[in-house]
C-alpha cells in the first residue's frame, strides 16, 4: 500500500506540535499520534473494503496491521493527523469542533489509482477533543462498523468501514445523560473514504474572516476531489458548489427511499462528496412516521426527524453557501447551486417513488396516490420495509388487505383502516393496469428499489449484547446480511421480521443518545 498525503502537503498545518486542547488558527490540520491501547484484538473486518485497499486477510491480521488499526503503531507512509473544522449543531453555530476522536492515518493509493483515506475513530484525544477523552465504546463502534457497510449494500453513498478492534481498555460513558456514568468496553473503527472533508471545514475559516485559507481549501478540494471541473476560477467554484448541492440532494433522497434517519444532521456531519458520514444515533423507520427521530437529544424539537431531512439538508447547503459568500461580491452562483439542490432532490425522489411503487413512469395523479399511501401507513402503524416488499407481491388484478397482515405494529389499527386501505389498493391496481410495464418486471423493479433487509436498531443491539459478552458471531452474520439487502436469503430469514414488541422502548432498539 502506498500513501500520498496530499492534505498535509498542500494545506497549512498547525504550528504547535504538542497534543493539548486549543483553538487552532490559520491551519487545516494538526499532527497527532493515536494513543496506544492495552490489548488490541481484531474482532471483525469488511472483506470488500480490505480488497478495495489492496490488502489480503493475512496482512490485515498481521501484528503490524492490527497495531496500526488500534493506534499502537504505524505502517510505512502513514502520517497521523486530525483536522480542524467548525459547524452548526442543532441550528446554532458551535465554533471550532474538529476531529475530537478521529485520527487520520493517511491517504492510501490502491493499484487502480484510487485514493482512500484511512481514519481511526476512538483512537484517543486530539487538540479538538474539547473536554472529552477521544475514545469510543464497543456499542457505538459496532453500530458504525455495520451501518457503513449496510448503507453501501443498499447503494446509498457512504463512508466505508475496514475493521473493528477491541482495545482492552475501559471507557466511561453516561449513556442516558442521567448522571450515572458506567465503564464500557473500548473499541476503534477504521473508516475509509476518498475524503472526509465536511461543510464545517469551510465554515470555520469563513467565520474567522480567514478568506485566504478558505480560498486555498476550495482550490485544493476542487483539484483533488473534483478533478473533472475545469475553467476559470469563478467557473470552477460555481460548478463545484452546484455539484456539492446536487450530491447532497441525491444523498438525502436515497435516505428517504430506504427509510434511513441520520439523527444528527449538523453541518459538521455533512460530507462535501455527498457521503453518509458519522453514524451516531441513526435508525431505520419501522412503523412509517415522518416525525420519528432516533436521537434522544432531538426528541422534543425533532429537528432531524425522518420527514424533515430534505429541508435540513437544504438548510445545511445554505450554511455552506454563507461561508463561501466571502469569496466574491456576486452571490448568483450560490443561489444557482441551492436551486440545483431543489431540482435534483425533486428529480431523484420522483424517480425513487416511481421505482418503489412499480410505476412505468411518473404521471399526473401519482403524487396523490403516493401521499395517500404514506398517510395510511402512518395512521395504521405499518412497517415501511415490509409494506413495499408486500406491495410487490400483491396479485395483479385484485390486491387484498389480507396480503398485508403482519405488516402493522397494531393489528387493531390495521383493522380500523382496512376499508380505506382496500380502496387504496383498488386505486393502485387500476393505476398499474394502465401501465406499459409487465407485472413480472414491475415486481422485479420494486424489489430492486425496496430492500428486504435493513439494519434495524434491535438487530444491531442484539449483536452488541452478544459482543459485549464476547461473542462476535452475530456481528459478522449481520455484516453478511448487509451485503445483500435486496435479495431473499433463507439463512437471514429471521432478520426480515418487523421490530418485536419487546424492542419498542428498549434502550438501543428505538431511540439512542449521542453518547458513545
Amino acid at each position: 500500500m502506498k500513501f500520498d498525503n496530499s492534505w498535509l502537503q498542500a494545506l497549512p498545518g498547525d504550528a504547535i506540535a504538542e497534543n493539548h486542547i486549543r483553538q487552532v488558527q490559520g491551519a487545516m490540520w494538526s499532527r497527532v499520534a493515536p494513543t496506544p491501547v492495552h490489548a488490541p484484538t481484531l474482532v471483525a473486518f469488511a472483506p470488500k473494503v480490505m480488497q478495495l485497499l489492496g490488502l489480503n486477510e493475512n496482512e490485515l491480521r498481521s501484528p503490524a496491521w492490527v497495531n496500526a488499526l488500534a493506534g499502537n503503531g504505524l505502517i510505512e507512509g502513514m502520517q497521523p493527523n486530525a483536522t480542524c473544522y467548525g459547524g452548526h449543531q442543532f441550528g446554532n453555530w458551535a465554533g471550532q469542533l474538529g476531529d475530537g476522536r478521529a485520527i487520520s492515518l493517511g491517504e492510501s493509493i490502491n493499484a487502480q489509482g484510487e485514493r482512500w483515506e484511512l481514519q481511526l475513530k476512538g483512537a484517543g484525544p486530539t487538540p479538538y477533543s474539547r473536554h472529552a477523552d477521544g475514545r469510543a465504546v464497543l456499542r457505538s463502534s459496532i453500530r458504525e462498523f455495520l451501518c457503513s457497510e449496510a448503507m453501501h449494500g443498499l447503494g446509498v453513498p457512504t463512508t466505508r468501514a475496514l475493521s473493528l478492534i477491541t482495545t482492552g481498555n475501559w471507557v466511561t460513558r453516561d449513556m442516558f445523560y442521567d448522571g450515572n456514568p458506567e465503564p464500557e468496553q473500548g473499541a476503534i473503527v477504521c473508516r475509509v473514504a476518498p475524503s472526509f472533508v465536511r461543510f464545517g471545514h469551510f465554515e470555520l475559516p469563513a467565520s474567522r474572516g480567514d478568506t485566504a485559507l478558505l480560498e486555498q481549501l476550495v482550490a485544493f478540494v476542487i483539484k483533488r476531489d473534483f478533478p473533472h471541473i475545469e475553467g476559470a476560477v469563478a467557473e470552477q467554484r460555481a460548478q463545484w458548489f452546484k455539484e456539492v448541492c446536487e450530491r447532497t440532494a441525491f444523498l438525502v433522497a436515497e435516505w428517504m427511499r430506504v427509510g434511513f434517519v441520520h439523527g444528527v444532521m449538523n453541518t459538521d456531519n455533512m460530507s462535501i462528496l455527498g457521503l453518509t458520514i458519522d453514524y451516531g444515533p441513526y435508525g431505520w423507520v419501522d412503523n412509517f412516521d415522518p416525525g420519528w427521530t432516533p436521537n434522544t437529544t432531538d426528541a422534543q424539537g425533532k429537528r432531524y426527524a425522518f420527514g424533515r431531512q430534505p429541508a435540513i439538508a437544504k438548510w445545511n447547503v445554505g450554511c455552506l453557501a454563507g461561508a463561501l459568500s466571502s469569496l466574491g461580491a456576486d452571490d448568483a452562483w450560490l443561489y444557482a447551486g441551492i436551486e440545483a439542490f431543489d431540482a435534483k432532490y425533486s428529480e431523484t425522489m420522483q424517480a425513487n417513488l416511481t421505482r418503489k411503487f412499480g410505476f412505468d413512469e411518473w404521471r399526473e395523479g401519482d403524487e396523490a396516490l403516493v401521499n395517500d399511501a404514506f398517510e395510511l401507513m402512518t395512521r395504521a402503524e405499518i412497517d415501511m420495509t415490509l409494506f413495499f416488499r408486500s406491495l410487490a407481491k400483491t396479485t395483479e388484478i385484485a390486491p387484498q388487505v389480507s396480503e398485508f397482515e403482519g405488516c402493522s405494529y397494531d393489528e387493531n389499527l390495521l383493522a380500523q383502516h382496512a376499508e380505506t386501505l382496500q380502496s387504496w389498493l383498488d386505486a393502485y391496481a387500476a393505476r398499474c393496469k394502465n401501465s406499459a410495464l409487465p407485472f413480472a418486471r414491475k415486481a422485479e423493479g420494486m424489489n430492486a428499489a425496496n430492500p428486504q433487509f435493513v439494519l434495524r436498531n434491535y438487530l444491531a443491539q442484539e449483536a452488541i449484547d452478544a459482543a459485549t459478552a464476547g461473542n462476535f458471531a452475530p456481528v459478522n452474520r449481520l455484516l453478511l446480511a448487509c451485503a445483500a439487502p435486496y435479495d431473499w436469503k433463507e439463512e437471514f430469514a429471521d432478520h426480515y421480521a418487523k421490530r418485536p414488541d419487546w424492542a419498542r422502548t428498549k434502550a438501543g432498539c428505538s431511540m439512542l443518545s449521542c453518547s458513545s
